[in-house]
């Protein structure tokens, strides 16, 4: 059933999904930003820097040719697929709104990768020689819901029992 919570654990996944394909394509396009190491400095620690994701999370399970490609489109996809089916039967907001963060980013990257071979990379962090990872909307996104999922499992606990001996739920 498709409470109030979970509409807006859809809707916010539709929104992160739509803020990453935004977010890349002005990147890519007005900005110019379409070759790898092309790079726009912002501050002295944020550049918008282009580069090409073919792999996961920190350079994880490059896929360097078609078929390693499509493994991983399968593979994200699964995943997403499992993070969907646990949203729907969530009922907490903070869980749903953890959950769309992962799927709507995940979703981003899918897309990407279906369409180029790769994903398109470009927030840059960097200080002095020092650099954080390039990424982009999505992979904050992923980044933010898992901690959010970790941390509530860690940090919250089960709710307290009602007399009639079921967990007590929140609507």
């Amino acid at each position: 059933m498709l409470t109030r919570n979970r509409l807006t654990g859809l809707a916010l996944a539709a929104l992160i999904f739509v803020a990453d394909q935004v977010t890349k394509w002005v990147v890519v396009n007005p900005l110019g930003l379409d070759v790898d190491g092309k790079q726009i400095a912002l501050t002295s620690f944020f550049s918008l820097t282009r580069t090409s994701n073919y792999g996961v999370s920190m350079g994880l399970l490059t896929a360097e040719t078609d078929t390693a490609r499509w493994a991983l489109v399968g593979l994200t996809a699964a995943i997403a697929l499992v993070v969907l089916v646990w949203m729907l039967r969530e009922k907490l907001l903070g869980e749903i709104v953890a959950l769309a963060l992962i799927l709507g980013g995940a979703m981003g990257n899918i897309v990407d990768r279906i369409a180029y071979g790769h994903v398109v990379d470009f927030a840059h962090f960097h200080l002095g020689s020092w650099s954080f990872y390039i990424f982009n909307v999505a992979d904050a996104a992923i980044s933010i819901g898992v901690v959010i999922v970790l941390a509530r499992s860690f940090l919250i606990r089960e709710k307290p029992e009602t007399d009639a001996g079921a967990p007590a739920t929140e609507t």
